[in-house]
């Protein structure tokens, strides 16, 4: 199959599902990670690796790590089949290829349409590997968190909170942020990498609608005196990160704030589509260690 487009509209808070089956359970993957499905082939082990690796497989010019997903997800032994298919994958900077069993296509919903897991589907932890539950016309399907399942087996690939320098001023302490993610593992990961480097009036989301009813609310009692900086995550339930820089830009209050789209799937589409709707810059995940610069970057250039 050709490489998937991108067609959505910037900031419609809109989201195209990939559906796809492992044992014939429906899971989802966002369709900006995704950039071809191909039918699976021969992969070369790798001694040591991680259970759930497969291996290595190298199509054309680009070498793919493969994920055995049925496995990641079971814990059964996986017996490749004929008909199984290669999902290759582009988020954080990675290129990996996940197993799976069929690709049933491409549903189009709103962010308002998908709903946070609760903790019993992650056993109680922070965050389990199920991003969120969307209705796709008559069906449920379970959004998966791929960084996550590729942090699991490569924790090098996740924020690496030993790149953010600690810092014993004071001057960044006057500055408050809002940060708008969904993610509850990287969001005490961000925060605390930001703390370390001594930004420490963090104000929290789950989502970009909660932020936005927070910059809303803020608004009338003088919004650049409550907020500093913005950053965001694109992937929300409710309200993505698009949408909300739309709202943030199209402002005649806010847009003077300064905002970060903090997310894994950064690319030069996703990147000129950020830049339309007037996000100050763009950084991928798990770059915590720019991030700062850049905030301190933005927050110089606003006092100057």
């Amino acid at each position: 199959m050709a490489k998937t487009e991108i067609l959505l509209e910037s900031g419609t808070n809109e989201i195209e599902i990939m559906e796809f089956t492992v044992y014939n359970e429906l899971y989802g993957i966002n369709v900006a990670k995704v950039r071809e499905i191909m039918m699976s082939d021969k992969v070369k082990p790798i001694p040591h690796s991680h259970e759930a690796v497969e291996g290595i497989f190298k199509p054309r010019d680009i070498m793919l790590t493969v994920v055995d997903l049925p496995y990641y997800l079971t814990g059964k032994e996986t017996v490749p089949g004929v008909k199984d298919l290669f999902m290759v994958t582009n988020f954080n900077k990675m290129n990996i290829a996940f197993r799976v069993h069929t690709v049933e296509g491409i549903q189009r919903i709103s962010w308002a349409d998908i709903k946070k897991p609760d903790k019993t589907l992650s056993r109680g932890s922070e965050d389990g590997i199920a991003t969120g539950i969307a209705q796709c016309g008559k069906d449920l399907v379970t959004i998966l968190d791929f960084e996550k399942i590729a942090s699991d087996i490569a924790p090098e690939t996740g924020i690496q909170m030993d790149k953010v320098k600690q810092y014993d001023g004071t001057e960044r302490k006057k500055y408050s942020i809002v940060l708008a993610e969904d993610s509850i593992l990287l969001t005490r990961m961000i925060e605390s990498s930001l703390q370390k480097a001594g930004y420490t009036k963090i104000s929290k989301f789950n989502n970009g609608k909660e932020a936005w009813d927070y910059l809303e609310s803020v608004k009338e009692e003088g919004a650049e005196n409550k907020v500093d900086l913005i950053i965001t995550d694109i992937e929300m339930p409710q309200m993505d990160g698009h949408r909300l820089t739309k709202l943030v830009k199209s402002d005649a209050v806010l847009k003077a704030i300064p905002l970060i789209i903090f997310s894994s799937l950064i690319s030069p589409e996703m990147e000129r589509k950020g830049k339309g709707l007037g996000a100050d810059e763009q950084l991928s995940k798990p770059d915590i260690g720019h991030l700062v610069e850049v905030i301190d970057g933005l927050l110089q250039r606003g006092n100057a």
